[in-house]
């Protein structure tokens, strides 16, 4: 009888292999939940009590990460959150392949709060006339990273709260958190369905509504100035526009004030504007120092 090829039982070994690979890699997830990954997003993710969390999954052996391993272990256990070693090609079928640093964890999704909430300032945090307050909208940010990295920027440097339109903006995904190294897990996001009837409503409470433009020159019957320029002792909304298109031309109109960064050197064409977390981290910081230097 012919024996069957060398080369035909290899191949039978390594079709197997893979399948029970596959099987080993599917992790079935809990329906509703969705998977953060990092080690920031989760663990401030487990210091919080804003979501409901299921399950930490932790890359099997430690490493040079052992130590930071036993601190989420340390929470996971104070939350009552089961936890699972599992091989790394199972963390990156988990998180899809994103940069999970060894760490995910499942849990429910995180919901923007309503705009009514947002009215309603915490006890003894009243919101006066001549009190410095900054409140952030934006307006279509659809880009995860890119509102990972503002929520980042606004948490760092003082932001009061943070506004989204509802209407082609990004929802507070993962990516999202793990963009803003874990702010989101911890800093409130708020949303509305109507910005201009939003806008127009601070505004007769006596509230600053100041837009943002990288060419001035696009901009009509709106005063444009430097943000080095910009002066506030009121509360102030700063308004960011999508990442490609800016403002809405109906948003623009309600600003009383545009804002715009001076380049420090001629530009060439094509290259004439930043993007918009780097922006928005410039205006930040120009407009929340003044804060600072108010209150030192």
């Amino acid at each position: 009888a012919s024996r069957e090829p060398w080369s035909s039982r290899v191949g039978d070994f390594a079709t197997a292999r893979k399948s029970l690979e596959r099987k080993s890699l599917s992790i079935e997830r809990t329906k509703g939940a969705e998977i953060l990954f990092g080690i920031a997003p989760c663990s401030l993710a487990l210091s919080q009590s804003r979501r409901d969390l299921l399950r930490l999954f932790l890359k099997q052996s430690g490493g040079s990460r052992r130590l930071g391993m036993s601190e989420l272990v340390l929470q996971a256990a104070a939350r009552g959150v089961p936890v699972h070693h599992v091989r790394r090609r199972e963390l990156d079928a988990l998180c899809r392949g994103q940069v999970h640093q060894g760490v995910c964890l499942e849990a429910t999704p995180l919901r923007f709060k309503s705009l009514e909430e947002a009215q309603k300032p915490p006890l003894g945090d009243e919101e006066g006339p001549k009190r410095q307050v900054i409140w952030l909208v934006l307006e279509q940010i659809q880009d995860p990273m890119n509102l990972g990295a503002l929520l980042r920027s606004a948490y760092f440097l003082g932001v009061d709260r943070v506004v989204t339109s509802q209407r082609n903006s990004c929802p507070l995904t993962p990516t999202v958190s793990k963009a803003s190294a874990g702010a989101m897990e911890v800093f409130d996001v708020y949303s509305t369905d109507d910005l201009r009837s939003f806008l127009k409503a601070k505004t007769a409470e006596g509230w600053e509504v100041v837009g943002t433009v990288s060419r001035p020159e696009d901009v009509e019957n709106v005063p444009v100035i430097s943000c080095l320029e910009f002066q506030w002792n009121k509360p102030v909304i700063i308004v960011i526009g999508s990442e490609g298109d800016g403002i809405s031309l109906e948003t623009q109109l309600l600003c009383q004030r545009m804002l715009a960064i001076p380049p420090g050197r001629a530009l060439h064409p094509g290259i004439e504007s930043l993007n918009v977390s780097v922006a928005t981290g410039i205006l930040l910081h120009s407009i929340c120092s003044q804060k600072l230097r108010r209150s030192a």
